[in-house]
This record gives structure tokens, sequence and C-alpha cells, in this order.
């Protein structure tokens, strides 16, 4: 049996984002990752001089990835070069009326006067005015925190006034309805709930930090693809002697009476450690790895994310007006969130169509161009929902978006070189997401919102990083969980934070 001080499962961001951290701090790491790549849902496509980013493609709060760099003796800007995305992304509704959201924040206000008129730019601003105490109240204090159930959320606000701000009785929706007198208004501030997976109508209200920080922030990209950034991560591991191990599966994490004692993996091999980071869906941790009726009850509260439906395009010819992100509404924002979280789930008829197009010449041939076209689906669930598997289904649902892209004025079927198809089957096979949830669970709801699992699991020397676990999902939020575990293990030599678990 071999021996190490912390066993990483899973190479996502977020277990990359821990190893490192831990590393750092003088622990003998491993990470294990079942598939032939580190890096989780930050994939990557290339093929016949294309490049696709297959999960994320917008850096925000870039500074949490600096922090993680600086703190194993590296400098980001050294590894890779982030530029900004400006304008950051163009809205197209469904009257015809465009919106070119700009990269700084101050212009923001003036760009919705310019397109919807009637004072939408001062209701924004006011609106985002607001958002910034949000984030005074919920960023450093929760999100970068260990948080163990309503408690300690009760603990951050410092009095009934910040409570009354947090407001976790208020939905999106509910606000935007009240600030925001616009439709159109409405709706690209409902366009943020995705940004968790998740409905506008059951997302709280102090989700309004969302567009706050991307737009106080600002929208980035990394030259040569998002992927870029797991691979310097990666590096970083291997440069600070941590054993990265693909292929790697693990079937088991082992625990006795004091807690855990190591992993076993699906070849039977086993990997002593005292301390187990699991970089995993908490729903397959608890389920299929670890036996703990506890913590699988709170789970099932739970409601999974959205999932996503993705085109890859390789496109001749360039596109007029090009944009490195666009969003195309449709008509009934609605019956999308109605299709996907209602009682009977099916793909979106008419769904928003979110497109990624980097101007970046290492994404693509001269001449051409890559877009990354997602939609929002509901996930794979053969037994009670929609079977991405069926045959033909996944090629009939590809028409159809083409064709709503036609219909909103991109049409590219004539300049279509080839085209890859990614559903939520397919996601839920590479990455291991139940179901192809993109973010895990959803915030539908104040306690999904602000208290997914905790960091420490109830079995000592058990901790929880990634997307489905606090603080959420996302680049930035990954990497604050593991800078969550790091601070929970300590350093090596002293003995780790237990603290309560679960939820």
């Amino acid at each position: 049996m071999r021996v190490s001080e912390v066993v990483v499962v899973g190479g996502g961001m977020g277990g990359l984002a821990s190893a490192a951290r831990l590393a750092a701090a003088g622990h003998r790491v491993t990470v294990l990752e079942r598939s032939a790549d580190c890096g989780g849902k930050l994939g990557t496509r290339t093929r016949d001089g294309f490049t696709f980013d297959t999960g994320p493609s917008l850096l925000t709060l870039p500074s949490v990835y600096r922090e993680l760099f600086a703190a194993t003796g590296a400098d980001l800007d050294d590894l890779v070069d982030i530029v900004p995305v400006d304008p950051a992304c163009r809205y197209r509704f469904a009257d015809g009326t465009e919106l070119a959201v700009p990269h700084e924040r101050a212009a923001v206000p003036e760009a919705l006067e310019a397109a919807f008129g009637g004072g939408a730019g001062e209701e924004w601003r006011g609106l985002m005015r607001d958002a910034e105490r949000l984030w005074g109240l919920v960023g450093e204090p929760v999100l970068r925190r260990p948080l163990n159930g309503p408690r300690d959320l009760l603990r951050h606000a410092r009095g009934i006034r910040d409570l009354a701000a947090i407001a976790p009785w208020r939905t999106l929706r509910g606000i935007g309805r009240r600030r925001l007198s616009d439709p159109r208004a409405r709706m690209l501030l409902d366009r943020y709930a995705t940004y968790t997976g998740s409905d506008p109508r059951r997302l709280p209200a102090v989700l309004s930090v969302v567009p706050f920080v991307e737009q106080e922030f600002g929208a980035w990209h990394v030259r040569g693809g998002l992927r870029r950034l797991g691979d310097a991560l990666v590096a970083r591991l291997v440069a600070m002697g941590v054993e990265v191990r693909t292929g790697a599966e693990v079937a088991a994490i082992e625990t006795g009476p004091a807690g855990v004692r190591g992993v076993r993996l699906t070849d039977g091999e086993r990997l002593a450690a005292p301390v187990v980071v699991a970089n995993a869906d908490a729903t397959h941790v608890y389920d299929d790895l670890l036996d703990d009726a506890r913590a699988r009850r709170a789970l099932r509260r739970t409601q999974p994310s959205l999932a996503g439906f993705v085109l890859l395009l390789a496109l001749r010819g360039t596109t007029p007006d090009p944009s490195h992100h666009r969003v195309l509404f449709p008509a009934d924002y609605d019956a999308e969130f109605d299709a996907i979280f209602g009682p009977a789930p099916r793909p979106v008829d008419d769904p928003t169509v979110y497109l990624c197009a980097p101007d970046d010449p290492q994404l693509h041939p001269p001449g051409c161009e890559a877009w990354f076209v997602l939609v929002n689906a509901p996930r794979h669930d053969p037994v009670s929902g929609v079977d991405w598997t069926t045959p033909g289904r996944a090629e009939r649902y590809a028409d159809r978006v083409l064709d709503v892209l036609a219909a909103r004025g991109l049409d590219v079927r004539e300049r279509l070189l080839w085209r890859e198809i990614r559903t939520p089957a397919d996601l839920e096979r590479d990455t291991g997401a139940p179901g192809g949830s993109i973010y895990g669970s959803s915030s539908n709801g104040p306690r999904a919102a602000l208290l997914r699992p905790a960091n420490a699991s109830p079995v000592p020397g058990l901790y929880l990083a990634g997307g489905s676990a606090h603080p959420g999902g996302g680049l930035p939020l990954v990497a604050m969980s593991a800078e969550i575990v790091a601070g929970l293990v300590g350093p090596a030599g002293q003995p780790a934070r237990r603290g309560p678990g679960g939820r």
C-alpha cells in the first residue's frame, strides 16, 4: 500500500487548485484523475486547425487565480496571456434590439440607456450599487470562508439591516420586477441565473452580485483558450513535486473509526492517506464513493443544475461585426425554464442561444471561425427525463439550434465545414457530472444558493472542493473552494481543523 499525506480525488480545477495550495503548505500530494487529461469541465477539442474550449468560455475574477499561482511562488501573467473582452457580450432580443455590454462597469448604464431608453441606465446603476453592498456581505465573508449551515450564514450578517439586504426570501425575478421597468433589462438580469445553472424565478435575489462581479472585475479571455489556465496549473503542480496520475479511477474512499484512511482504485490499488480531498460531484462522493446516509438525505433536497447542449462549429469565412460573446434571446424566456425545471423535462424548442467566437488566431485557421454554441438543456435522465442517447435525437436538435440561429440573423449553415455535438450525456460520461449538470446542484432556493455541501465533510479527514460544494460552480468559485479546503487542512505537520461538516 502506498502512502501520501493528501490524496485529491479528481483533477478538475477545484482539485488542481487544492493540490497546489496544499503542496505550497508543505504536504506531499497525489492527484488521481480518471480521465486521460486533467481539467475536468475545462476541456478542449482540437481538429483540423480549429480549437474549442468545451467548458467555461469566460474568465471572471482573474485575481483569484493570480493569488493561487502567487501562493505557489509563480506569476500567472508570466505563464498565460489574459486579455480583456470588450464588449463583454452582445445581446439580441426578440424585438431586434441589440445591446453591447462594455467591459468597463462605468460605461454599462449608458449602454443600457442607449439601447432601451426610459431611464433603464439609471435603474441598472441603482441595482448594481445595491449589488455592490451585497458583494461586501457575501463575497469575502461567505464565499471565501467555510460555511457549515444557516447559523454560519446568519453570523456573517452583522444585523437585521444586513439580513434584510441579503433577503433570502426574495428572488432574482422579483427584484428585477421591482427595480427594472423595461422587460428587456429584466431579461438581461434573469440571464445571470444561468451562470449558476438556475431558474431566475427561484434564484435568491442576493445572486444579483453575479452581474456586479462581471461588470466590476471585467470579462477576460486567455489567449489560446481557457484550457491554457488548466495546463499552466498542472505544469505548476509537477514543478512542485505533486504526483499527478491520469487514468486512475477511484472506486471508494476508505474510512475507519477515526475517519479517512485512504482510497481504493478500480484496479484494486490502495493509497493510504489521512486526508482526502474529493473534487467530484457531492452526490457521487456520498452515493458511490462513501456510505454516508445523513449527507445523502441532505443532497436529495437539492435540485440539480441545468445541463447544456453544445455545438462546435468549424466555419469558413468571417462574420460581419464579429463579437467574442453573443446571447440571442427568445420571445418567451420562461418557456425555457419550464422545459428544463418543470415536472416533464424536455429540450427547449425555442432556446436562448449563447455563442463564443474568439478573435484569437491561435484557435482557428486564417479566414475561418471556431464557434462554441451552447443552449441550456435538461439533464440526461433516461429513467424519468430526457434520454440524450436516443438515436437521432442529438442530430435533430442540432439542426433545430442552427435553424434558431438563422432565424435570429446568424445563418451559418452554408459556411459550415463540420460540426461536433456534445450532449448532457457526453458531459456526464467525460466528467462524471451526474446527468451532465454543469454546476452540480442549482441555486434554486436560498438553501441551495448559499448552503451547498460543506467543504469539511462529516467524516474526519474528508474534504470537498469543486462546483457542487461551497461556494459553488464556475472557475473563480472552485478556486475559492480549494482555498477554503487548504485552510481547513492547514500546513503540513499541524492537525487539520476538523470542524462540523455536512449541511
